[in-house]
């Protein structure tokens, strides 16, 4: 009897297994006016990416690429392993024949249907019948917490609720690209708790893939399982979002997650900033002294209340001290955010209690110190 061969095992002859295609494979180049994106963008069957980035970064003529409303100039979209999209092999869907749904900032709900026929339309546009789409509908506004109001129209509904009804009929049609453009600008501090909360359970049970566009850190790192910084119209960054508040690569990033960022070259635990991140220090040049050591190009970071403020230079261990003018003051949740300039431009978060204690004010001249310790540094 012939022994029939033994399975072939990757690991023992070295080839590695095919990885997946990844559900969405997008090339996004756009030209438009003055204006280039230029965006390489995949994502996984289930997980939720999120573009974020200063206002004109791109972000919008991205999701608006997906959607089909702003054609592509060069690159590519495809999903599911289906092409949407190739300007070079002249191929587009158009819009209404993608497997899209959208939600939009301004939910964009047809003011003269009830809330019921709203979620029911696209169902309807897919092709089922008005009763099937109506009882589609209905499943839809129950699971979003609407049931009792199928029968309103848009004017009638809270922002929340009229952006739950949006919710709803993006989903009802099972699209397999979720594109949610800042979905949740337009809603009052308390309903932007309750929506995300209802976003995020939906999100989480969603079997394709969703694209979220936000310039809210918060939104992001809570409903997004990898970020994209957009700006200029290219990826800066790129990771989980744990990942980037840690370990920013961009001031617009850093600003974004309260943190203090420098780049220069570290020899040991020392770093050298480049001085296009401050002033001259007496000798020429300014050195910071982080917890880590490297060598090489890296960032340097550490919170605004790692930093603390003296009226004259202080006797302590921190050896990073540096004499500052307060530019700016305001109020930072529970406590002051005071933006100071000297050789370095730092924000430093004290309790209004200490800054009265100080008596310092705009214009006030003082010393800043951060301790080694809780300064980090990583490759650049």
């Amino acid at each position: 009897m012939t022994t029939p061969p033994a399975p072939t095992d990757p690991a023992r002859t070295g080839l590695a297994a095919a990885a997946p295609a990844p559900a969405l494979d997008a090339r996004l180049v756009v030209e438009r006016g003055g204006f280039s994106l230029d965006l390489a963008l995949n994502a996984a069957s289930g997980e939720v990416v999120a573009l974020l980035g200063p206002n004109g970064a791109g972000k919008t003529t991205a999701l608006r690429a997906l959607a089909g409303l702003a054609p592509l100039t060069g690159g590519h979209l495809r999903l599911d392993g289906e092409v949407l999209e190739d300007p070079g092999a002249r191929v587009r869907v158009p819009t209404e024949r993608r497997p899209v749904g959208v939600v939009f900032q301004d939910y964009l709900l047809f003011p003269h249907l009830s809330a019921l026929d709203n979620v029911a339309f696209g169902l309807r546009a897919h092709g089922r019948s008005k009763a099937e789409a109506r009882a589609h509908a209905h499943e839809w506004l129950d699971r979003v917490g609407l049931a009792a109001h199928a029968r309103s129209r848009p004017r009638a509904l809270s922002g929340g609720q009229a952006q739950r009804v949006a919710l709803a009929r993006a989903l009802a049609p099972r699209p397999r690209l979720l594109l949610l453009d800042e979905p949740m600008a337009a809603l009052d501090a308390r309903t932007r708790l309750e929506v995300r909360t209802t976003l995020r359970r939906h999100l989480a049970a969603f079997e394709a893939v969703a694209v979220l566009v936000t310039h809210d850190p918060l939104d992001a790192m809570v409903l997004a399982d990898r970020l994209v910084v957009l700006e200029h119209g290219r990826a800066v960054q790129e990771g989980a979002p744990a990942d980037i508040a840690r370990h920013p690569r961009s001031d617009y990033i850093a600003r974004l997650v309260g943190l203090n960022l420098f780049r220069g070259t570290a020899h040991g635990h020392d770093v050298t900033l480049d001085r296009a991140d401050g002033a001259e220090g007496a000798d020429g040049e300014l050195v910071l002294t982080a917890a880590d050591a490297g060598d090489g190009p890296v960032f340097a970071a550490f919170p605004p209340a790692a930093v603390t403020v003296h009226r004259t230079r202080p006797d302590t261990s921190a050896r990073n001290q540096w004499p500052v003018t307060v530019l700016g003051m305001e109020r930072h949740g529970d406590q002051v955010r005071l933006d100071l300039s000297g050789p370095l431009r730092l924000t430093a978060d004290l309790t209004p209690a200490s800054v009265a204690d100080l008596g310092i004010s705009e214009g006030s001249e003082v010393w800043a110190a951060v301790k080694a310790s809780q300064t980090r540094a990583y490759p650049a």
